[in-house]
């Protein structure tokens, strides 16, 4: 099952603080080409901020463009996790996976 909310928003700091939760759930970043990387976190609104504090790392290194969530509770959340990327299989997420 897809992501809830399908239609990536710009991965900038203010769209981050406009429509990212400061909730638990699940969360993918992605470009026109390819879907970067999805995870999960406690506080969607703060990691994907995280990412543009760390300037050197793999996901900012594939120029990514977008972001999507859904909040879902902490118990849920991996699970959630490894559904979405087996699906979307995102380029950052290809060394790892609970279902493999």
């Amino acid at each position: 099952m897809p992501f809830n909310q399908p239609t990536p928003r710009a991965l900038t700091a203010g769209a981050v603080h406009t429509y990212a939760p400061t909730l638990s759930g699940v969360y993918g970043i992605s470009n026109a080409r390819e879907w970067i990387y999805i995870g999960e976190s406690d506080n969607i609104r703060e990691t994907l901020l995280q990412y543009w504090r760390e300037l050197d790392t793999r996901i900012l290194s594939r120029q990514p463009t977008g972001f999507v969530f859904e909040a879902c509770d902490r118990a849920s959340r991996p699970a959630r996790q490894d559904r979405l990327i087996f699906e979307y299989a995102p380029t950052g997420n290809r060394h790892w996976s609970r279902l493999s």
